[in-house]
């Protein structure tokens, strides 16, 4: 049987690890706009792009 302080670190060093992969994959899945949300303001492709009011 492993000894307790071996359990804590092997348990500590996956904790650390899940932590820093949770907190990439809440960074990356919002990080670039999608197509849609990129081209939005163009308009409908094959009509003039919207006017800006200023």
């Amino acid at each position: 049987m492993a000894s307790l302080t071996k359990k804590t670190e092997n348990k500590r060093r996956r904790r650390h690890r899940n932590a820093g992969r949770a907190r990439k994959n809440r960074l990356a899945k919002q990080s670039t706009p999608s197509y849609d949300e990129l081209f939005a303001s163009l308009g409908e492709p094959g009509k003039p792009a919207p006017t800006t009011q200023g």
